[in-house]
């Protein structure tokens, strides 16, 4: 254990800084392009990185794994597939690889067992924010902290009096664009023409539509679940701002006045770099951006059949209807 506090070299890469893998590095690697002459994001790419979003306290300051840290966590990741436990979901591979301790996803109902879950990724990336530096979200605003609070009260005392009470993702609505968890359907397709790039998110059934062209934001009145996304290429990086984003699609105060960037380049046959600015005050004091490495995959984007079959909605609404007949005969 105490390997994997070691400070990093003060002679880090470039490969390093991209959060690659040794196994990725090629220094004679040139872009592959399209007709057109741009780089070719094409093709199906994963998010199965174990890095978690912020920075744990086990690392410090340390920005980057070093070989030592890379081996001890390969084989913790090893141990932990072979003992068949439950489902480790987004960032629990690496809090099991830490504690020892493989936590259920949720306790209470059971759990998807680890043969669910692909395999996960190492990236020498300590967190997925990289700014703030110290791999930490940005203070939430008091005005999200009162929302949160208010929603968790909500949700205590209403659990389901109506549909419209329940998550969008439980609702088979969205579970967000662009989504960023790893591990679980975390599959993107990326097909592109000249005027414009299609990105289609395995989780659940959405496709962005992405022009290159230019061509202005829909008028600010209207407001999307997904948001109004507009691209341009910044040299070999495909650039997506998107703004228009409804109230309705974030449990945050405010998010029609959050703004997206994402910045996508090629950096190997097998790799995409992603970086995602968010600047979204109604939710965080001060803007945060996220590094994540998208891994080529020769797997297919399967459908995320949600609504089919979709019986959880009903048994939730017709079982709070119980609940509530319940209490009130013991009323009487």
């Amino acid at each position: 254990m105490n390997r994997i506090l070691a400070h990093c070299g003060s002679a880090v890469s470039l490969l390093l800084l991209s959060g690659l893998t040794l196994a990725q590095s090629d220094s004679d690697w040139e872009v592959s392009r399209t007709i057109d002459g741009h780089p070719d994001l094409q093709g199906v790419w994963e998010n199965n990185t174990v890095t978690p979003v912020e920075r744990p306290e086990v690392f410090g300051d340390k920005q980057f794994l070093t070989d030592d840290d890379v081996t001890f966590l390969r084989q913790r990741m090893a141990q932990i597939m072979a003992e068949g436990g439950d489902a480790l979901f987004g960032e629990g591979v690496l809090a099991a690889a830490f504690s020892g301790e493989i936590k259920s996803y949720d306790p209470t109902t059971g759990n998807y067992d680890s043969q669910w879950m692909v395999d996960r990724t190492i990236h020498r990336r300590t967190s997925q924010i990289i700014d703030p530096p110290d791999g930490q979200y940005p203070p939430r605003t008091e005005q999200a902290i009162a929302a949160a609070r208010d929603l968790a009260q909500h949700r205590q005392d209403h659990p389901a009096d109506s549909y419209t009470d329940r998550p969008l993702g439980e609702r088979c609505l969205s579970f967000g664009a662009p989504r960023l968890g790893s591990g679980y359907n975390s599959y993107w397709q990326i097909v592109q023409t000249r005027d414009t790039v299609a990105i289609i998110q395995e989780m659940a059934h959405d496709v962005r539509i992405i022009p290159l062209v230019a061509k202005p934001h829909i008028d600010e009145d209207i407001k999307l679940w997904h948001g109004d996304p507009r691209g341009y290429w910044d040299g070999d990086t495909l650039v997506i701002e998107t703004t228009n984003y409804s109230d309705k699609s974030s449990t945050g105060p405010e998010t029609s006045r959050k703004v997206n960037v994402e910045r996508l380049t090629r950096i190997s046959n097998e790799a995409i770099q992603y970086q995602f600015t968010s600047n979204d005050p109604g939710s965080f004091t001060a803007p945060y951006t996220r590094e994540i490495i998208l891994d080529f995959t020769p797997d297919d984007i399967y459908e995320y059949a949600c609504h089919e079959g979709n019986y959880g909605m009903t048994n939730i609404l017709s079982g709070h209807r119980i609940e509530e007949k319940l209490a009130a005969q013991s009323e009487d």
